[in-house]
């Protein structure tokens, strides 16, 4: 009984920094065509500049572990934007007052938020053709963030949610 306790409590643990990801894409694209990046030169990512060089290394080095190189003449384009917004607490706290008897009842209860919102950020990728300017694929994450993280953990994290973005890119095609 004690093993079902702490399992459960790793997954709920875990579940609370988990880094959701959707993704969409163009069929029709054959994605072998494009070998080669950058970034959209006017882009404002809503990220501080700290952050940007910090997401735009960690991009740099997972797209070309994947065989993409950096150019000023590129395939295609990314667009990153994001957001952060608070979602709402789910710890309460109910106190409850009630009664009954002969078959009648009665009650009263408040529930009392425990904590602080959490914070979440959204960051939406989208890889656009450069010479068609079309959109041919997309990701969107969403994961915990932490406004007082250090530099460190900013990267690390800022690491993890390119890693789960690019894991289903290119996708593969079902024959």
């Amino acid at each position: 009984m004690k093993t079902a306790g702490y399992i459960l409590l790793v997954l709920l643990l875990g579940s609370c920094n988990a880094i959701r990801v959707n993704y969409d894409y163009d069929k029709a694209t054959d994605f072998s065509n494009y070998t080669t990046f950058n970034y959209y030169s006017d882009m404002d990512t809503g990220l501080s500049e700290l952050d940007n060089k910090r997401l735009f290394r960690v991009l740099d080095i997972a797209l070309q572990s994947k065989g993409l190189v950096f150019s000023e003449e590129p395939d295609f384009l990314i667009n990153i934007q994001s957001n952060t917004f608070q979602t709402p607490r789910n710890s309460n706290v109910g106190l409850g007052v009630g009664g009954g008897g002969g078959n009648v009842g009665g009650g009263v209860s408040i529930g009392i938020p425990v904590g602080r919102p959490n914070l979440e950020r959204q960051i939406q990728f989208d890889f656009v053709d450069n010479q068609k300017d079309m959109l041919f694929w997309q990701a969107v994450s969403e994961s915990s963030f932490k406004e007082d993280a250090s530099p460190l953990e900013r990267e690390q994290k800022l690491k993890e949610i390119v890693e789960k973005v690019l894991s289903k890119y290119p996708p593969k095609t079902r024959k």
